[in-house]
């Protein structure tokens, strides 16, 4: 099962196994990762998903989306070059080891 790493803003870090065709959101709202509102649960319509890929894993996840790339525009904390919302992840074997870092605030 893929492991995805979720770094807290005070650095803690938690690895989790989760499963293949399961979102990187859904992987931490199963496994209580502060952090992560989801107020959604998904669908792509309010950014409180928000998550920076860490600069050593940000070949692992496809590519931005159209809609995504939109929506990002929208974070509560500022967008960087390594922002993704982690509802578009969906883990797969290529994410394992995925590094993200959560944001100061997701609203």
């Amino acid at each position: 099962m893929p492991k995805i790493t979720y770094v807290a803003v005070d650095a803690a870090e938690r690895t989790i196994d989760v499963p293949a065709g399961t979102s990187v959101m859904r992987g931490a709202v199963f496994n209580d990762i502060d952090g992560i509102v989801a107020q959604c649960g998904g669908n792509l319509q309010c950014a409180t998903c928000h998550v920076y890929v860490d600069e050593s894993t940000l070949d692992k996840p496809e590519p931005v989306q159209p809609n995504e790339n939109e929506m990002l525009d929208f974070t509560a904390c500022p967008r960087r070059p390594n922002s993704r919302l982690s509802c578009q992840l969906t883990v797969t074997e290529a994410l394992d080891g995925l590094i993200v870092h959560l944001p100061e605030r997701q609203k």
